[in-house]
């Protein structure tokens, strides 16, 4: 398996692209719309199927890999009354208990991609748990148009709350030390957003390209928070001014970083969006950001 360069791909589809994936436009008015810059229908078929995630090329980390111990375990959800079903990954060396991570998916479930964060973060000395928010119908399908429809469906107030309802679950597990962090990477980023407003107890929070909370909400912020934005995203990136402001005005320790000419999703290491320096060094200093806010676990202490 080859990914292709996002060099390949002409600037008006990959916005085309982005408004497909985040629900603004459906799939037949990407397909009409791409068709004017590729070879008719056809041709902005197989861009699409190119710019889909192939998740053949992820797992950086096994499901197998004989330094983590992998499981789903399920929660509920007073506020929702739903059942949530997630990832529960940890060192397979050691007893623990270990600082916690909360790792929460893009607009389309708990796929391969976001498993296979979890299981890095489980290397590096944490517990990590990455719930699927499409539980109610069913999970994360193995099929990215049928996982974003799924996805749409959702009551999107119920979607949050058993979402934010992770935080309390992790520090609750045994194999958690109590000391629990989040990490989220584009819808799942504006939701560690979202977790930092309403767990001001969280240790640390890292979003990748999320979207921002209002000036009001960030005033509970009291965690520390790493803020990763790709250059070439103007629909996130537009958000960031004024909530620096209102991050600035109510004294909330933060670093952010803007990755020149990297594009939204630039971390998901399963589609031609990826960039391997911008994702890489981002990587590593998220890493670091978590060693120094969560610590390490209790046997390597």
């Amino acid at each position: 398996m080859t990914r292709r360069c996002i060099e390949e791909f002409p600037a008006e589809v990959l916005k085309l692209f982005d408004a497909y994936i985040h629900g603004v436009l459906s799939r037949r008015g990407f397909l009409e719309r791409a068709a004017r810059h590729a070879a008719g229908m056809a041709g902005a078929a197989a861009m699409l199927a190119a710019l889909t995630p192939d998740y053949a090329l992820a797992a950086e980390v096994a499901t197998d890999d004989p330094r983590v111990a992998a499981s789903y375990v399920s929660y509920d959800v007073a506020r929702s009354g739903d059942t949530i079903r997630g990832y529960l990954v940890h060192p397979a060396q050691g007893k623990g208990p270990w600082s916690g991570i909360v790792v929460v998916h893009e607009n389309r479930g708990l796929n391969p991609y976001i498993e296979d964060a979890a299981r890095r973060l489980a290397v590096a000395g944490y517990v990590a748990f990455a719930p699927d928010a499409l539980t109610p119908l069913g999970g994360y399908p193995g099929n990215e148009d049928e996982a974003m429809r799924r996805f749409a469906a959702l009551n999107p107030v119920k979607r949050t709350a058993d979402l934010l309802a992770a935080v309390p679950f992790l520090e609750s597990r045994p194999e958690c030390n109590g000391r629990v962090g989040a990490l989220g990477f584009c819808y799942g980023g504006g939701i560690v957003n979202l977790m930092a407003v309403h767990f001001p107890r969280l240790a640390a929070v890292v979003s990748f390209y999320g979207i921002q909370p209002s000036a009001a909400d960030t005033a509970r912020i009291r965690a520390p928070l790493m803020l990763h934005y790709a250059g070439d995203d103007a629909r996130v990136d537009e958000g960031w001014p004024a909530w620096k402001v209102a991050l600035d005005a109510n004294h909330v320790r933060y670093r952010e970083y803007m990755y020149a000419g990297a594009g939204h999703g630039f971390h998901n290491d399963t589609t031609p969006r990826y960039d391997a320096a911008a994702a890489k060094l981002a990587w590593s200093r998220s890493l670091d950001f978590f060693a120094h806010n969560l610590g390490r676990a209790a046997a390597e202490r």
